[in-house]
């Protein structure tokens, strides 16, 4: 019994040690750009795989740039689309996580349902919905590992917290926009920019900016469908929503 009290306190003190090296570093970036992020660094290591065992071409681009030289279009596209309550929650918006887990919950039910009168969709698994924020998004792109897990997702909450506590709102979305992926190998909004439009971000019009934003949920899906008419629809909608929104 006391060997495994023991064992309990040193995976407490590991588990302590480990919030300490994440508030640690969320700190640092209050002065310092991030050079890359957990998933950036996944991503690498996957294309790079990738690569070795077949012949496509190596691509990879991401380049920071300062929270001035990216598009106010942007900035209010992507509050739009991905968090319309980011300027007044503190790093998790709880109505939007509970809206999204009724939603599974339906989306399971008639799966399910599905499944009864069609054996055949049985494997199919329902889309599932996230409700995340964008300093949620953050915690997860910046320190944590992309699989689905409770524990996964608590640890996503304690970050995003970590991070509203450390940063302003200014440094939480000017890290975001630099760091966010989108497409195969392209991260961050100057890299976006120049890969869809060939301009900087600095440079981005309203409708640009939006279309931008609406891809994020799936970069890749929506990098090689382009012609999408829900991404054209999607788009319309947010660039009618980009002047309400007042980015930080």
């Amino acid at each position: 019994m006391r060997s495994f009290g023991r064992w309990l306190l040193w995976i407490l003190l590991a588990g302590v040690a480990l919030q300490l090296f994440f508030v640690l570093r969320i700190a640092l970036m209050a002065v310092v750009d991030p050079v890359s992020t957990s998933f950036m660094r996944s991503e690498a290591w996957r294309i790079a795989g990738d690569r070795l065992e077949g012949d496509k071409p190596w691509r990879w681009s991401h380049q920071w740039v300062d929270e001035a030289q990216i598009s106010p279009h942007l900035k209010r596209a992507v509050i739009a689309s991905e968090d319309a309550g980011f300027m007044d929650h503190r790093g998790v918006d709880w109505a939007a996580i509970e809206t999204a887990w009724q939603k599974n919950e339906r989306r399971q039910q008639q799966a399910e349902r599905r499944a009864a009168r069609q054996p055949e969709q049985a494997a199919r698994e329902p889309k599932i919905v996230g409700g995340s924020t964008i300093t949620q998004q953050l915690a997860k792109n910046l320190l944590l590992s992309g699989e689905r897990q409770f524990l996964r997702k608590g640890q996503e909450l304690v970050l995003a917290l970590a991070l509203e506590t450390l940063l302003d709102k200014r440094r939480i979305l000017e890290i975001y926009l630099n760091s966010v992926e989108w497409g195969e190998g392209i991260f961050g909004a100057e890299a976006a920019a120049q890969h869809y439009f060939n301009k900087p971000a600095s440079r981005l019009s309203p409708h640009e900016a939006a279309r931008l934003a609406v891809m994020l949920p799936s970069p890749k899906f929506f990098e090689t469908r382009q012609g999408s008419a829900y991404l054209a629809r999607r788009t319309v909608t947010i660039v009618a929503r980009i002047g309400a929104i007042t980015p930080p």
